[in-house]
């Protein structure tokens, strides 16, 4: 089979994957010149530990295990099952990370809780005070500004791959054939529409009604930290974003402990990850309501700075970047993706939101079966 795949973002890049995989031709199209979106502005999180019961753990368990085994074909991606951390300061968060520790979920998401003892002997790098850690020995990273060139580079040698960058996908031609803003048809046995935030043009015409919205988030780029940092960090504020850690300790939590202002106004959460250059990626920021801001704030960069140097005890490194960016979620947070078939042999797949990452692999892997690839 020939199979068109339109956006070369991670999602779209997992779809080109599994159908060469499975022995298929793949032309993948990209309007940019490379992936520019969510896919390289993100943390590289491999994000097991607060997906909620049900289809959304069951996904992002897959997509770990998927993870492990491409990213042992391909070293390039910086796959490392590195865990994660999670610290708690106060009471209330403690209560919420000991019943997610001694909850029936517990085994299969590898948490453990840890007393600062613990923690410090796991991740070295954490010398600043908090009462506890649930580590999650599920979580992992890649490094995301070159996952997907890396996994283009192996798909390019197996001589079944075409790549086109530069050209936005018109107009669906006959069946199961798209036309480019170069005036070429491009024709397969299967299109795959993985356009990520850009949800005008072909898709709207498509799906004029599409249940998907758009988020705006920022996130920061330190230089190298001069030391390990041996697993991803997360803050309490995490136990209120994730629908993971849903429960009575929760809401307690959110009822009797208010956020910092800040970190309620830009609807905030600490996740940090060392990049393979020993810099950290810190964030991040939730904006739902268009039109958005075109500038970064700096009272959230500013917030995220102290808090970084509270649980480092440590000065953090100057900031080399900032950035903003852009991914579409499904309205119904609950559902790991939107996933339609808008034509005979043409599927739209779009709306993982904060989950593209971890869940990429599992979700194009869930297409290509649909597909009979």
């Amino acid at each position: 089979m020939r199979v068109i795949v339109i956006g070369a973002g991670v999602l779209g890049t997992m779809h080109a994957w599994h159908a060469i995989k499975r022995g298929h031709r793949v032309v993948h199209i990209e309007r940019e010149a490379e992936a520019r979106g969510a896919s390289v502005r993100n943390f590289g999180l491999i994000w097991v530990s607060g997906r909620a019961e049900g289809e959304e753990l069951a996904v992002a368990q897959r997509a770990r295990q998927l993870w492990g085994e491409i990213g042992a074909e391909v070293p390039e991606l910086g796959f490392r099952a590195n865990g994660s951390l999670t610290l708690v300061r106060t009471e209330a968060e403690l209560a919420v990370a000991e019943e997610a520790a001694w909850g029936a979920g517990a085994v299969a998401r590898g948490f453990t809780l840890l007393d600062p003892a613990g923690a410090r002997a796991m991740n070295p790098a954490l010398r600043g005070e908090f009462l506890a850690a649930l580590h999650c020995a599920r979580d992992g990273a890649v490094e995301p500004r070159t996952a997907q060139l890396a996994l283009r580079a192996v798909l390019r040698a197996g001589g079944r791959y075409d790549f086109l960058p530069g050209r936005e996908v018109r107009e669906l031609v006959g069946a199961r054939a798209v036309r480019d803003d170069h005036g070429e048809v491009h024709c397969g046995d299967a299109v795959v529409l993985c356009t990520g935030a850009h949800l005008g043009g072909l898709v709207r015409e498509l799906v004029p009604d599409l249940p998907v919205r758009r988020v705006r988030l920022q996130m920061m780029q330190t230089d190298p930290l001069g030391e390990q940092l041996t697993t991803s960090v997360a803050d309490g504020d995490s136990f209120r974003y994730y629908p993971g850690y849903g429960g009575p300790a929760l809401d307690a939590l959110e009822l009797g402990q208010p956020q910092h202002p800040t970190a309620a106004r830009h609807r905030m959460q600490l996740l940090m990850v060392q990049r393979r250059d020993g810099g950290l990626t810190i964030g991040d920021t939730h904006a739902y309501d268009q039109p958005f801001g075109f500038d970064v704030v700096e009272d959230s960069y500013a917030y995220l700075a102290g808090l970084v140097e509270s649980v480092l005890g440590r000065a953090l490194p100057p900031i080399r970047r900032r950035w903003a960016g852009v991914y579409a979620q499904c309205v119904d947070t609950a559902r790991v993706v939107h996933r339609q078939q808008v034509r005979d042999g043409v599927w739209l797949v779009t709306g993982p939101g904060g989950r593209g990452m971890t869940c990429s692999p599992a979700i194009a892997e869930t297409t290509a079966d649909l597909l009979g690839l």
